[in-house]
């Protein structure tokens, strides 16, 4: 059974299937996607218990704008988060980043001091078009 107003899908404009899609397909592996045969953008779903999922697909940007590159300050997306589940697990993103030669923005910690809240550990990045990237571990709250 699914719930009104889960996020169902997000469609990434990219400049190149040849660096993003290597890129995305190394990330979303890690973070538990599959990638889809079917379709002519290439896309990664993840499946849940419940019978529902989530995609993410990339969609190629016109050619008069591959040329520039994604202001997150411009309205549309700041950046895309994701959620780990253990501090370790955002440590090994990190790791698989840095084999890939992923633009690391900032390298893992705890960013609880920056009013992200208390136990906020992450890593941010950028995907080859500059679109920021977050893995973040939260720790439980207790009941």
């Amino acid at each position: 059974m699914s719930i009104r107003g889960t996020v169902s899908h997000v469609d990434l404009t990219v400049t190149d299937f040849a660096r993003a899609v290597p890129f995305y397909d190394r990330l979303l592996t890690y973070l538990g996607f599959r990638k889809s045969g079917k379709g002519v953008d290439p896309v990664w779903y993840r499946r849940y218990d419940d019978g529902g999922s989530f995609s993410i697909a990339l969609v190629l940007a016109r050619p008069g704008s591959r040329d520039k590159q994604h202001d997150r300050y411009a309205p549309g997306l700041h950046h895309l988060a994701f959620r780990a589940d253990s501090r370790d697990e955002v440590d090994r993103l990190h790791d698989l980043l840095r084999e890939i030669g992923a633009t690391v923005l900032d390298p893992p910690a705890d960013f609880s001091d920056q009013g992200y809240g208390t136990g906020y550990y992450a890593v941010f990045f950028a995907d080859p078009d500059g679109v920021k990237l977050e893995f973040v571990h939260l720790p439980e709250k207790p009941s």
